[in-house]
């Protein structure tokens, strides 16, 4: 790869203040993680760096550890052809997290550094506004920008219905519309592409990230699969990898959405109207289930905001609730949910009793 600026990498103001803190040492942008070894790319080119002792030492978790998408200080290894010695990650501007499989909340960072988030969804198979909706609440949290990005435009015959419904899910979201046959039907993407720009493509397995990213590219950079009859995709995307693009912008596929939890989602703005209704509720704690002078409610009952919104509000937030905890955990936040009305479950067992003694007549 030829010799790129700092800029170009999307190495900003605030890493330019933060990084002359770490004298003797230079920056780059880690590219590819493969077990204990990362690539990352310099300014005089592509090197394999891996963590000092000191910082394995110093991590606390493991989103300490540098991901795809960091920017780290490092020492080189001079003309030892040795591996380059990371000895810092840069603070992150944004972050997609994961929990990691079979750890007590420990979370692992899936990409970092992302100016934009296209969540991709394909006009067949796997268009469902309940899955955009739990995308918007993963990419709002993350820091970074989302755009809704329509795969697969060639096999739609109903697209003015389906651009209706998802505008009315992704309130101020830009919606692009593509195609991966043409150059016409990629285009729009090129608008969020620019130069020190970094997007991430995100999306269920299938939908075409992969076959998008090699047309931006302009080779088969990355392997894809073929899809099944169900319409479902085959998972092909098994790392996370850095890509540099000829105009300067750089993009990153993730593996499929069942890499990322629920559990870190910004509801308040995927959902934005219901939180603005929610503010005018009588009771701060409202539930919008059943409470008077419920403003959610209310804008229900007026066609204002729909039943299956709400409710997909409702799950969604459930969800993130039980997130990461074990059947027992799970168990025990349901039952304090259903007697949070009577004061929680220590009054529910004291009205338990008081009832059981009246019934037998003591």
């Amino acid at each position: 790869m030829n010799n790129i600026s700092m800029e170009t990498m999307g190495f900003s103001r605030s890493f330019m203040l933060e990084s002359p803190l770490y004298e003797g040492l230079q920056a780059g942008r880690v590219m590819l993680q493969s077990r204990d070894l990362y690539r990352v790319i310099m300014e005089s080119g592509e090197i394999m760096a891996e963590i000092s002792g000191k910082f394995r030492f110093r991590v606390q978790g493991l989103s300490d550890y540098p991901a795809v998408g960091d920017f780290v200080m490092l020492r080189r290894a001079g003309n030892t052809g040795g591996n380059a010695i990371i000895h810092h990650v840069l603070p992150r501007k944004s972050v997609f997290i994961r929990r990691a499989a079979g750890t007590a909340g420990n979370e692992q960072v899936v990409a970092a550094n992302i100016d934009t988030v296209f969540i991709c969804m394909a006009l067949k198979g796997d268009y469902n506004l309940r899955r955009a909706e739990r995308y918007l609440g993963i990419a709002w949290d993350s820091g970074a920008t989302p755009v809704m990005v329509l795969t697969k435009a060639d096999l739609c015959h109903d697209l003015p219905e389906k651009l209706e419904e998802l505008r009315s899910v992704a309130c101020g979201v830009d919606i692009l519309v593509t195609s991966s046959f043409t150059e016409e039907g990629y285009s729009p993407l090129w608008k969020y592409l620019r130069s020190g720009e970094t997007v991430a493509f995100l999306g269920s397995s299938g939908v075409g990230k992969s076959t998008l990213i090699n047309r931006l590219k302009g080779n088969d950079a990355l392997q894809t699969g073929e899809i099944r009859k169900d319409q479902r995709g085959r998972h092909t995307t098994t790392r996370r990898e850095l890509i540099l693009l000829a105009g300067g912008a750089m993009v990153i596929d993730t593996p499929g959405m069942r890499e990322l939890g629920i559990e870190s989602a910004d509801f308040s703005r995927a959902f934005a109207e219901i939180h603005e209704l929610a503010a005018r509720c009588k009771f701060r704690d409202c539930t919008h289930t059943g409470e008077p002078h419920c403003a959610v409610r209310e804008a229900i009952r007026s066609g204002a905001l729909s039943e299956d919104r709400l409710e997909a509000y409702i799950k969604l937030r459930k969800e993130a609730r039980y997130e990461g905890l074990n059947s027992r955990q799970i168990e025990n936040e349901k039952i304090a949910s259903m007697f949070a009305e009577v004061g929680g479950i220590k009054n529910a067992r004291r009205f338990a009793k008081e009832k059981n003694r009246r019934r037998r007549g003591y």
